[in-house]
């Protein structure tokens, strides 16, 4: 009687095994290295689709009862999450804030303003009339409302600037303006008040924290045209902000000023033309909490009062006294 052929194992079962093995051990290389190459839009994105899943209930499954820690996990990765997509959200902002701002000035009605993006930083530039009237350091309220647009324009970036420098500057009229101290005192005194005028204009909207404004008064020692000329003045005669983005360094002032004068920068300048000199206000209502302090006549008090100190050169230069008192536009 001959034997019955026993089946054998043919030795194949264990390779279904190994290819689920494989399939998940791939799929989780190729998520690891999907979230190396982490892309902040596509972030972003997945960032927000994450409490429409959450409300789908119905879809929901427990795997077991060990993942009972797994929600509180979850909730820290969420919020590590959101705040990836915050900063990229805010660097979007920064790099199209000069859009925002030249877009608000114009609507507003402001004319040749000047705004700039760099590598790091955003740069505008307003003529000095713009906020304040000849020898004042009060701020006119077209110059109020010109402020209120400006805030409103840089608020939703605020979370993406480091630092707000806000620089003030005059222009030299007479040759002896760098020696006579009756000249040198008016114009350092007028040119700090205006800066630290716009600088509280602006802490007070409370779009920015109040540490990363920074007011510089330069007077007359960061002339960008000739002064010899009424027009070369007038370009001197201005109100700058540098905004900065988190990260940069800053640097000397005439280190930007090249940039500019060199068109690295000219397919991101915008040199605003006001849509309408009617619409100086933008269509805004500047808050009551805003109007311009009753101006005291500071700046110009100092120079009269210059100190005994200073009487003897005073006295010396009195020859050049009919020249300081025809100074009604020294550092408009």
């Amino acid at each position: 009687m001959s034997k019955k052929n026993r089946p054998t194992d043919s030795g194949g079962n264990w390779m279904d095994t190994y290819g689920d093995m494989v399939t998940l051990l791939l799929t989780f290389f190729i998520m690891l290295y999907s979230m190396s190459n982490l892309d902040a839009q596509k972030w972003t994105i997945f960032v927000k689709s994450i409490p429409s899943i959450q409300n789908q209930g119905s879809e929901n499954i427990t795997i077991n009862s060990q993942m009972s820690d797994t929600p509180e996990v979850d909730s820290k990765g969420q919020e590590i999450g959101q705040e990836i997509a915050q900063e990229a959200l805010q660097a979007e902002d920064v790099n199209e804030l000069y859009l925002t701002i030249a877009e608000s000035l114009n609507q507003a009605g402001v004319k040749e303003a000047t705004v700039i993006r760099g590598d790091d930083y955003t740069y505008v530039s307003f003529a000095n009339n713009v906020f304040f009237g000849a020898d004042s350091s009060v701020l006119t309220r077209e110059g109020q409302a010109v402020l209120y647009t400006f805030a409103k324009a840089i608020a939703p970036a605020a979370g993406g600037i480091e630092q707000v420098n806000i620089m003030s500057h005059t222009a030299k009229v007479t040759d002896n303006s760098q020696i006579n101290p009756q000249i040198i005192r008016k114009d350092r005194i007028l040119s700090a008040m205006r800066s630290a005028e716009v600088c509280i204009y602006l802490q007070q909207q409370n779009v920015i924290k109040p540490e990363k404004l920074v007011d510089i008064s330069y007077g007359e020692y960061r002339p960008i045209a000739d002064n010899s000329t009424e027009e070369g003045r007038i370009k001197n005669r201005r109100i700058e902000f540098l905004l900065l983005d988190n990260g940069a360094k800053e640097r000397d002032l005439n280190e930007y000023y090249k940039e500019f004068k060199s068109g690295e920068y000219a397919n991101t300048t915008v040199v605003t033309v006001g849509e309408s000199q009617s619409s100086s206000q933008g269509g805004e209502t500047v808050p009551a909490d805003t109007e311009a302090p009753v101006d005291t006549g500071a700046a110009d008090t100092g120079a009269a009062d210059a100190g005994a100190e200073d009487a003897g050169a005073e006295d010396a230069g009195a020859e050049d006294a009919g020249s300081v008192e025809k100074m009604q536009n020294t550092s408009e």
